[in-house]
């Protein structure tokens, strides 16, 4: 008897599928299980496509890759349909793929298998409840991957996925580096400690060094066919009781970085639907690996990074605490260009500096400590504040367009803040480069923002000037510098931002350490932070923050004053709204709102005189002070220029705009007056606190 008609009598036909001429060959036979002309034998790919249904020709495609990938043969079920689409029988496919040339070419057998063909929904291995099932299954299990930050968190999101009818037991994941590989994560196995094949050689008998070596899945469907060909490892397997294994690469861009082991108790027979699945999971394992070993190396890099610049406060300023924080932001390495540093100058005198370099990059972060070794060199040096910032801001100006003409990348700037401090008499020096200004709360809670004079960010202009502030910190007081990551975190401008934080200050005033105040103002806008933090809640932040605070421990007493000053500038005229907002948040607890009415009404018009009558600018200082338990608080005000020429009492008209100053001054003074300097002049009042309730002076 012919092989036809031995193949005709079991109804099995042959076929050659050639993928790379687009054309399928059928005997006889196949052709008619396929329902097409007997006598064509040679049929273009499409027809010979149309011919199965369309669930299945897809998952056959999974199988074919499959196979090619192991080297195994590709076996499936497929249903057969007509031109309507209507199941007209399943026939069993078995082909040894071969590739070549990116194509490949399938020599095999089909064959009709008694399977129900009612419906269109007819249950095999392939379709069915089983592959929706395995579908379902595998969208989960990418998803829970793809959500893992952490080799750990991976290894066991693999430990708890529940595979569709035959989930393993014991899982484990070695990993190759150079001639050795080592198990890196186990689940239901034993201790890697007692397992001689946790680190061993590539070229040892083990099926995870086969897997490792060839880049191709090892199935062992029996524990007869573990021993048959690993006899080596065999003993060790034999001692876990299990009944089936299957070892697959991990595979991520062509590369073999290792390989997973599942072990079953229950016999697997590895059907190529059992083998799709696992070859599918192997592969998202290692991607999700692949990504998580890159996420902790950025972790330690960006740590290492965040360590290395950002210098721990020290030494202790006599009769001062320091508190410091930096919270970089998400994404990325999570490292910026924010720092902070405190600088032992020659004078016995420290420096504190804080600043922030455009961007939240590697490049901002580099610049940073550039920037940084340079401040600390400048004012090693002993130069005055003005001297440091404009010498950094020519270092960085000079650096930036280095790195421009270099990688075109365009020039950057730095805001910063350096202040130097006197601890033996509170007196601060401050120079500022287009940074936030510093605010201060006075020993008994006033918050005020200070204004400070200041220039262009560092970098802009290289023949940029930064003009010195002074100011005195009392016994009590805290000073409060900061990056605006800090004020604009959240959606805030500078302004409800600053609003945000004046709360937090003004609720420590009487209680919790500096540290404390430290944490609560972080926490404000990022919620519970470490010094350095890494993590989800990196990952929600805006901009990086920088924050110091520096307080003058001498005890207080009720004779300290409470006290700001302001320049405001002949260009400036703004600022004026600045010198008013100073002495509204100077009297914040005065007990007549009346008074604080009047007293902001007299400054406004005596800096505004000074705008408009002289060719300077407008010093204010105002001083709030108390003799006793239970004498009444006094302001003071005094307002200096550079003229000489005294001002006089007029009396304007109905319609005239101005001129009314001093008599202003004379009605709601207690007392006032001029003083001639020895260049210039400052007008002054004074301001008794009323005994008048804020009730009363409501009603």
């Amino acid at each position: 008897m012919r092989t036809e008609e031995v193949l005709s009598a079991i109804a099995t036909g042959l076929w050659r599928w050639d993928n790379a001429a687009g054309v399928v060959t059928l005997d006889s036979e196949a052709a008619r299980l396929l329902e097409l002309p007997p006598e064509g034998r040679t049929f273009p790919e499409s027809v010979v496509r149309a011919r199965f249904h369309p669930v299945d020709w897809n998952e056959i495609n999974g199988v074919v890759s499959l196979a090619i990938a192991e080297g195994t043969l590709a076996e499936g079920r497929l249903r057969v349909v007509d031109d309507e689409g209507r199941v007209l029988r399943t026939v069993r496919s078995r082909s040894k793929p071969v590739l070549f040339n990116g194509a490949y070419l399938l020599d095999g057998m089909l064959q009709q298998v008694a399977e129900p063909t009612e419906g269109t929904a007819a249950r095999t291995p392939i379709t069915g409840d089983w592959r929706r099932s395995r579908e379902a299954f595998l969208l989960d299990a990418g998803r829970a991957l793809a959500e893992a930050r952490s080799t750990a968190e991976v290894l066991r999101v693999a430990a708890s996925l529940s595979m569709p009818g035959f989930s393993p037991d014991g899982l484990a994941v070695f990993g190759a580096a150079g001639e050795r590989l080592t198990i890196i994560g186990h689940h239901g196995h034993q201790s890697a400690g007692d397992d001689p094949f946790s680190d061993m050689r590539l070229d040892i008998d083990h099926p995870a060094a086969e897997v490792v070596r060839g880049g191709r899945a090892v199935y062992l469907p029996s524990p007869e066919e573990y021993n048959r060909r690993y006899p080596t490892s065999w003993p060790l397997a034999q001692r876990l009781g299990r009944q089936s294994w299957a070892y697959l690469p991990l595979i991520v861009a062509g590369r073999t970085m290792g390989a997973w082991m599942a072990a079953f108790r229950h016999p697997v027979a590895f059907t190529p639907d059992e083998r799709s699945v696992l070859t599918t999971v192997a592969r998202m394992l290692a991607q999700a690996l692949t990504r998580a070993g890159v996420a902790e190396s950025e972790r330690e890099l960006s740590l290492g990074l965040q360590r290395s610049m950002m210098p721990v406060l020290g030494p202790a300023i006599p009769g001062m605490t320091v508190a410091a924080r930096y919270v970089p932001t998400g994404g990325g390495l999570q490292v910026g260009g924010d720092w902070y540093d405190m600088i032992p100058l020659p004078s016995g005198r420290i420096a504190l500096v804080i600043g922030d370099v455009q961007g939240h990059d590697v490049r901002a972060a580099g610049l940073m400590g550039q920037l940084r070794i340079a401040l600390r060199a400048y004012a090693s040096e002993g130069h005055r504040p003005d001297a440091v910032l404009s010498r950094a801001s020519r270092f960085l100006h000079g650096i930036t367009d280095t790195y421009e003409q270099a990688d075109h990348s365009g020039s950057r700037f730095a805001t910063c803040l350096y202040l130097e401090v006197d601890p033996a008499n509170g007196g601060i020096e401050i120079a500022r480069a287009g940074h936030p200004e510093p605010a201060v709360r006075t020993a008994d809670g006033t918050v005020l923002m200070r204004p400070t004079e200041g220039g262009l960010p560092l970098g802009i202009d290289p023949d940029s000037d930064y003009p010195t502030t002074r100011l005195t910190l009392e016994p009590g007081e805290t000073m409060m510098l900061c990056t605006d990551g800090l004020l604009e975190t959240g959606g805030h401008d500078l302004d409800t931002g600053w609003a945000r934080l004046r709360e937090v200050l003004e609720d420590h005033a009487e209680q919790g350490s500096l540290e404390e105040l430290a944490d609560s103002l972080v926490q404000a806008v990022h919620g519970p932070v470490s010094h350095y933090t890494i993590g989800p809640l990196a990952d929600r932040r805006e901009d990086d923050v920088a924050l110091v605070l520096l307080c003058r421990d001498d005890t207080p007493t009720r004779e300290t004053p409470r006290r700001t000053a302001i320049t405001v500038a002949q260009a400036e005229p703004e600022r004026i709204s600045s010198a008013r907002n100073q002495v509204r948040e100077l009297l914040h607890d005065w007990a007549d709102p009346e008074q604080v009415d009047s007293a902001v009404l007299m400054v406004s018009e005596m800096v505004t005189n000074v705008l408009v009558h002289t060719d300077g600018h407008a010093l204010l200082a105002a001083e709030v002070t108390c003799q006793g338990a239970t004498s009444p608080r006094r302001l003071r005000v005094e307002v200096t220029d550079s003229s000489d020429d005294l001002p006089h009492k007029r009396r304007p008209g109905e319609m005239a705009s101005s001129g009314r100053g001093l008599m202003l001054m004379e009605m709601l003074a207690d007392s006032w007056g001029v003083d001639p300097r020895g260049e210039g002049k400052s007008i002054w009042f004074l301001l008794h606190e009323s005994n008048k309730p804020t009730s009363d002076a409501d009603g």
